[in-house]
């Protein structure tokens, strides 16, 4: 008999307490649950997907960097860290991480040239990863996954390390200040710095001579007559010791050692410091 409502038979009332408990678990794990219909009766629960704590596996089972999902599925939007024109300490142990795997003979420079780029384009080819040229966070975990933390004289192999203060001697008129210890020649002006570059010194049987000197002599296309090798832009100031340019150091790095000399393995900056050194500017050899 019904008072004038409407009368709910048992199995109804089991619908309405399993509505409300989708409902209730609705709540706790993020979906919902459709009203009944116009006929009364109730639909499949629209199902809402809950984002798995663990990332979905990239290539090979990885599952990218520090947590990210593949790094090749076209909705990952991975985080720039450097890219061609950016310099630093982290473009540098980019650079020294390279090497240790192959992708990279040349540096660490610091700077984010064109090897640079095309050794990350070939690392992230080889892995699966989008050729951008760019060293994104998906990028850098796999290289960090694959290489150790770099020393400092993998940072600072082949040139470019800080420079050591000037030697007092530096500090006025045109000079050539070259220390010994940092490995650099600074050029400078009046106490100013003009350019810094690495350099390289003779071995201990032939030792590369320490003191006040100045430059005697300018030779563009020198070849040595002793050694019978060439030594582009030399700047001779002790005998036949100069400054110039080292196809062997731009090669091997300090692997090598002149016969004396100070080497320097860019040979664009020797080119502009051989433009503008006159004959008579001083040259201090320090530690």
């Amino acid at each position: 008999m019904r008072t004038g409502g409407t009368r709910r038979t048992g199995g109804t009332r089991r619908a309405v307490a399993a509505v409300a408990a989708a409902a209730a678990l609705a709540a706790v794990h993020g979906c919902t649950v459709q009203p009944p219909g116009p006929d009364g009766t109730y639909r499949s629960p629209v199902r809402i997907e809950v984002p798995s704590s663990r990332p979905p596996a990239g290539p090979g089972g990885d599952t990218g960097a520090a947590g990210n999902p593949d790094p090749a599925s076209p909705r990952t939007v991975a985080r720039v860290l450097w890219s061609p024109g950016d310099s630093g300490l982290g473009v540098r142990e980019l650079q020294a991480r390279l090497r240790q795997i192959g992708w990279l003979s040349d540096g660490p420079t610091g700077f984010y040239d064109d090897l640079t780029e095309r050794a990350v384009r070939g690392f992230q080819g080889k892995r699966g990863l989008p050729r951008t040229g760019r060293t994104d966070t998906v990028t850098w975990q796999r290289l960090l996954r694959m290489t150790r933390e770099p020393g400092t004289w993998e940072l600072y192999r082949m040139g470019g390390q800080p420079a050591g203060p000037p030697d007092p001697r530096c500090l006025t008129s045109r000079v050539l200040c070259i220390d010994k210890t940092s490995r650099t020649l600074r050029w400078m002006v009046d106490g100013r710095t003009v350019s810094t570059m690495a350099v390289r010194f003779g071995t201990s049987s032939t030792p590369t001579r320490e003191g006040v000197f100045r430059i005697y002599w300018k030779s563009r296309h020198h070849v040595s007559t002793l050694y019978h090798a060439p030594m582009p832009y030399a700047l001779f100031f002790s005998g036949g010791q100069a400054v110039h340019y080292s196809y062997d150091f731009a090669a091997r790095g300090y692997a090598g050692g002149s016969h004396g000399c100070v080497n320097v393995r860019d040979e664009e900056a020797i080119a502009r410091l051989f433009a503008q050194v006159r004959v008579g500017d001083k040259v201090v050899v320090h530690r």
